[in-house]
């Protein structure tokens, strides 16, 4: 088993996600995200809260669409 689980710890770069400062930006709240993206209330806090949290591409589609944004807009690469 060993080597072969990669815990986020060992990642080289970790992405960051920058749906709450992308929303802040265009003046759109977390109910009104929810609404517009189509994606679970908790979901969308969960990603305020959390921007280092895994969250699915399809997702991370529906938020980007709703934001009029790409989704490379939405991700950002840290050290």
């Amino acid at each position: 088993m060993g080597k072969q689980r990669k815990l986020r710890s060992d990642r080289t770069h970790m992405q960051r996600l920058r749906v709450k400062e992308v929303a802040k930006e265009k003046g759109i709240s977390m109910a009104r995200l929810s609404r517009l993206a189509d994606v679970n209330p908790r979901t969308v806090e969960a990603i305020f809260k959390d921007p280092h949290r895994d969250v699915a591409y399809s997702t991370l589609a529906k938020l980007a669409r709703a934001l009029g944004v790409e989704v490379a807009d939405l991700i950002e690469n840290t050290p």
